[in-house]
């Protein structure tokens, strides 16, 4: 039937269709609050990072953002020339029920291409208090090992991961891949500029990044209006489609 949603017993398949990617992945989605999605968007437009792949789904609703009157893919892959990370931007919004296909199909790509590590930059609307606002992770013992332990990065209490998120740690578990998810709380505003910005600060000290966040606010009142359209579409499908957030701080 026309417009009807998905269930989900439907099958989704993805193609990726990149130059070879560096070390380490840095991913951020369409999920609430965007901040990860910000982030990420932010940080290759801020680094010069260059456009080096795609990735296209089929039997899943689909987006095809478009800015100047140009359209672009909804998912997209970028690499810097001296720099050992892709960044992975991802506008279009994955439900739980193609998380699975979605992540294998990033996972073996990562894999066939002799990727280390990958992170995800994810905010999570959870109850929080003002002194809560920052940045915890959740990481395999190896990525904390060879990313964290010169950090003051807190690690996030209890609770558990869905969907993409899930499926691209637990990959982490059983095999040499290094794997984490960064979390910050968000508000319902889209996208997040705050949480945005610390998702970034955790990256920055991470990654050993310079990452000037000062011109965030504005870069994020540019893209606005376009976000808090990608939000309303993601508010309408929430309750069939999107993963259930059941962290604890």
């Amino acid at each position: 039937m026309p417009g009807a949603q998905p269930s989900k017993q439907t099958s989704a398949s993805f193609e990726i269709t990149a130059e070879s990617p560096d070390e380490t992945l840095l991913a951020g989605f369409s999920q609430f609050g965007l901040a990860g999605l910000t982030a990420v968007d932010y940080l290759v437009d801020h680094l010069d990072f260059e456009e080096v792949g795609h990735i296209t789904a089929e039997q899943l609703p689909a987006i095809t953002p478009f800015e100047e009157g140009r359209p672009r893919h909804h998912t997209r892959l970028f690499s810097h020339e001296g720099r050992d990370l892709t960044v992975l931007v991802g506008e279009l919004f994955v439900p739980i029920w193609a998380a699975k296909p979605f992540s294998d199909a990033v996972l073996d790509w990562t894999e066939t291409n002799g990727v280390e590590e990958v992170a995800v930059l994810n905010g999570v609307t959870i109850p929080h208090a003002p002194e809560e606002h920052q940045t915890f992770y959740v990481a395999t013992d190896d990525y904390h090992d060879h990313r964290l332990t010169d950090t003051d990065i807190p690690p996030m209490g209890k609770g558990f991961l869905d969907g993409v998120n899930a499926e691209l740690v637990a990959r982490g578990l059983e095999s040499s891949l290094r794997t984490a998810v960064f979390v910050t709380p968000v508000h319902a505003q889209a996208p997040d500029v705050d949480a945005a910005i610390r998702l970034l600060d955790a990256v920055e000290r991470t990654y050993d990044l310079d990452i000037d966040t000062e011109p965030l606010e504005s870069f994020a009142e540019e893209v606005r209006e376009y976000y808090e359209e990608l939000s309303n579409r993601l508010s309408e499908r929430a309750d069939a489609e999107m993963p259930e957030d059941r962290m604890y701080m």
